[in-house]
């Protein structure tokens, strides 16, 4: 569980510390699922090669070509794409598995507290429900190019809105602490 202080204190503030808090741990990333590089694609297939282009352009990636065998007399061109010294520091490693990661890029920040609800738990602890809206925050300064917003409109769209959510927060001594 994440925490925030705020002296047991309802305000909207404690409760954007204690959202803002727990979303500093999920960042938001390019892909939905983790990435295992090196990776290779054929150079006749745009909708892979556009997306892992745009990381090579941003530095993040190292590309070489070569030819793959398909059968014993064809062949065909392929990218080899691989993370580059800068893409290794902007990477995000999978602790669940092992040489697979993906490029995070900022991470979800309240806007404003909309409405609150309080209540208690089954356990007689405080809670809060909230509706809440958020922006990404601390935005990668590689995701904010417009190849990148081109090859992955999920980053457009996400730096581009103010959705909204629900949490609810439990007060634990005296800070609430993110539940869900």
């Amino acid at each position: 569980m994440v925490t925030a202080c705020n002296n047991g204190s309802n305000t909207d503030m404690s409760y954007k510390a204690a959202i803002n808090d727990h979303y500093k741990a999920f960042p938001v990333c390019i892909w939905s699922q983790a990435k295992k590089f090196p990776v290779q694609a054929a150079t006749s297939d745009d909708a892979k090669t556009e997306g892992y282009d745009a990381l090579t352009q941003e530095g993040l990636l190292t590309r070489t070509t070569a030819e793959k065998k398909v059968l014993i007399i064809a062949s065909k061109q392929v990218n080899n794409y691989d993370l580059s010294d800068k893409g290794r520091t902007s990477w995000t490693p999978d602790s669940s598995q092992p040489g697979y990661g993906n490029f995070c890029y900022g991470n979800r920040e309240v806007t404003s507290i909309d409405n609150s609800t309080l209540g208690t738990n089954g356990s007689g602890a405080k809670t809060v429900d909230l509706s809440y809206h958020y922006q990404i925050a601390n935005v990668a300064t590689w995701a904010n190019s417009q190849e990148m917003k081109t090859a992955y409109p999920g980053i457009a769209s996400a730096l581009d809105a103010n959705p909204s959510d629900k949490a609810t927060l439990v007060m634990t001594g005296d800070h609430w602490e993110f539940n869900k």
